[in-house]
C-alpha cells in the first residue's frame, strides 16, 4: 500500500515540483544512482547489521519519506530518496527470506501468491493516492506513515529474525563486491537480470511518463493514476497467469510478454492520436504484469544456496539500473524528441529481450511430472 499509494503521486508531484519532464528524469537519473550503490553495499552491510533490524530500517525509511513528502515543494525529492532507499532494502532482505525458507520448485507459486495479494494493494493504491492529492496534497504521504508503521509492526509479528544463512555465517566477511564476479561468471544469471532491468524499464516507461504524456497533451491529470490501478487489477489473474506458464514454460511465458509489451510501446510510439497511444500503453501493461510473474524466475531458479544473500542483492540491483537507465536516457531523448521518443526506446529494450528469451531452456518451470509427459 505504501508503494502503491505513491505510485502515481510521486511523478505528478516532482512535475509540480520541478515544472519540466526534463529535470524529471535527471532527479530520477541520480537517485537511481545513489540506491543502486547502497543496494550492492547491502550484503556488506548485512554482515554487520543483522538482517531484521536492516529490514526495520528500510521500513522506517518509507516513515521519513512520508514525512518529507507531506512537507511538499522540493521536499518531494527527498521523499522519493528515501522512499526508494527503503524500496531497494525491504526488497533485498525479502527475496533472501524468500531465498531461505521457499523450494526452488515453489518459487512460480510464490511469486503468483505475492502478486496475487498485494493486487488490492496495486489496484486499488494509485487512484486512492491521486485522489487523495486532489483533496489535500500532503494526505497520500500520511497515509504512507500509517501504513510503514503497519508494515514495521507485521514484520516483527512474523518473527523472521535473521535468516537461515545469516544466522550460519561463519569467517570474516567478504568484500562487498567481490560476489559480482561470480554473478558475471554464470550466463543464466545475467540473462534472468536483463530481463528484469528491461520489463522494469516496461514499468518506468508507463507509471512515470504516461501521466506526464497525458498532462502535456491536454488529457485528464488523473488518468495516469487510473490506468495504473486498473492495470493493477489484473493481478487478480495472477493465478490463471500462473496455470499457463506451467502448461506452456517459462521461456513460452516471457517471449510472450515481451512480444506483446514491446509491439504496444512501438505502436504508442507511432500512434498519432494521443488516445490511440494511450490505448496501446495500456494494453502493453497487461503484458508487464504477465512479465512480473514469470520474469523473475531465470533468475531466481538459477541461484545456488550458497549464494542466496549476495544474489538477492544483484538481482534486486534491477529497479535501480531501470531507475538509471530509462530516465538518464529519457532525458537525453526529451533534448530533441517529445516523450513518446521514451516509449519508442522502451518498445525497443523489450523486443531485444524477446529475442534474448528464445535462448531459455524449453523444459524451464514445467513441473518434473509433466515433462515426462511431454513427446521428446
Amino acid at each position: 500500500m505504501i508503494r502503491g499509494v505513491l505510485l502515481s503521486v510521486f511523478p505528478l508531484a516532482m512535475y509540480d515540483a520541478l515544472g519540466d519532464a526534463g529535470r524529471v528524469s535527471q532527479v530520477y537519473f541520480v537517485i537511481g544512482l545513489v540506491s543502486l550503490a547502497v543496494g550492492l553495499l547491502l550484503p556488506w552491510i548485512n554482515r554487520r547489521i543483522p538482517r531484521r533490524w536492516l529490514y526495520t530500517s528500510g521500513a522506517a525509511l518509507y516513515v521519513v519519506g512520508g514525512v518529507a513528502g507531506a512537507a511538499g515543494g522540493m521536499w518531494v525529492v527527498v521523499a522519493l530518496m528515501t522512499c526508494t532507499l527503503a524500496t531497494v532494502t525491504c526488497f533485498i532482505c525479502l527475496n533472501a527470506y524468500v531465498l531461505d525458507y521457499v523450494a526452488k520448485n515453489d518459487l512460480g507459486r510464490t511469486e503468483t501468491l505475492r502478486m496475487f495479494y498485494s493486487a488490492l494493494s496495486w489496484s486499488a493504491g494509485p487512484v486512492t493516492g491521486v485522489a487523495l492529492m486532489k483533496i489535500w496534497a500532503p494526505l497520500p504521504f500520511l497515509l504512507a506513515i500509517v501504513f510503514g508503521v503497519v508494515l514495521i509492526a507485521a514484520f516483527w509479528a512474523l518473527r523472521l529474525g535473521n535468516g537461515r544463512l545469516i544466522a550460519r555465517a561463519r569467517g570474516p566477511a567478504p568484500n562487498p563486491l567481490a560476489f559480482l564476479g561470480r554473478f558475471f561468471a554464470q550466463k543464466r544469471l545475467i540473462a534472468g537480470w536483463l530481463f528484469a532491468v528491461i520489463r522494469s524499464c516496461g514499468w518506468w516507461g508507463y507509471i512515470v511518463y504516461l501521466p506526464i504524456y497525458a498532462i502535456e497533451n491536454g488529457m485528464w491529470e488523473g488518468l495516469g493514476g487510473a490506468l495504473v490501478s486498473i492495470t493493477n487489477a489484473m493481478l487478480f489473474l495472477s493465478p490463471l497467469m500462473l496455470r499457463w506458464v506451467q502448461r506452456s514454460s517459462v521461456r513460452v511465458a516471457v517471449r510472450t510478454g515481451f512480444l506483446c509489451a514491446s509491439a504496444g510501446f512501438l505502436l504508442a510510439a507511432l500512434s498519432p492520436l494521443p488516445l490511440l497511444a494511450v490505448a496501446c500503453l495500456f494494453a502493453a501493461s497487461g503484458f508487464l504484469i504477465l512479465l512480473d510473474i514469470s520474469g523473475g524466475l531465470p533468475f531466481l531458479m538459477a541461484v545456488k544456496p550458497s549464494e542466496r544473500t549476495e544474489m538477492a542483492a544483484v538481482y534486486s540491483s534491477f529497479r535501480d539500473v531501470s531507475g538509471i537507465l530509462t530516465p538518464g536516457l529519457g532525458a537525453v531523448i526529451l533534448m530533441v524528441a517529445p516523450i513518446q521518443g521514451i516509449f519508442a526506446a522502451v518498445g525497443l529494450g523489450l523486443g531485444a529481450m524477446y529475442m534474448l528469451a528464445g535462448r531459455l531452456h524449453p523444459m524451464l518451470g514445467v513441473a518434473p511430472a509433466a515433462r515426462l509427459r511431454r513427446p521428446a
